[in-house]
């Protein structure tokens, strides 16, 4: 895809920001209220423990996603997000790519998530890319729509 990269950020930076700002306005359309109210702070997606990459095409931002130590082993996947007006072009799959792999070279042996029950694109593209479901952990593990996924790294 021409002009098109992916880049690790700090999670405080505008580009990445301008990804959050519309991840939790579509979440919010979805759940309603802020879209996700899972405590966040920008210093757990600082290398060693966390990343935050965003991708831009035509120098633009269109997607991001961030991990942050989960325990020992385990990264956790947060803010997975691609602007609509991009989707189906694999930037969801190169993202989560960049995540694994920066999770990956920091030693993580797997990779977690949670999602929505009402996001079935990400559900979808998770079991794609070798995602299986898990018992339900995090912020929303007791919320009945609330699935949890995994996969080694």
């Amino acid at each position: 895809m021409k002009d098109f990269e992916v880049r690790s950020v700090r999670y405080d930076e505008p580009e990445a920001q301008t990804v959050m700002r519309a991840a939790l306005a579509e979440l919010a359309v979805r759940y309603g209220g802020t879209g996700d109210d899972t405590p966040m702070d920008p210093a757990e997606f600082t290398p060693p423990r966390g990343d935050f990459v965003v991708a831009f095409l035509g120098g633009e931002p269109v997607g991001g996603a961030g991990w942050r130590a989960h325990g020992d082993e385990d990264a956790e996947l947060k803010r997975m997000f691609t602007s609509v007006a991009v989707r189906g072009r694999g930037i969801g799959r190169r993202v989560l790519a960049a995540v694994e792999e920066s999770a990956r070279a920091q030693g993580r042996r797997r990779m977690i998530l949670e999602v929505g029950d009402l996001q079935p694109e990400a559900i979808a593209m998770y079991h794609a890319c070798g995602y299986d479901r898990i018992e339900n952990f995090g912020f929303y593990r007791n919320d009945p729509g609330c699935l949890s996924f995994a996969r080694v790294l």
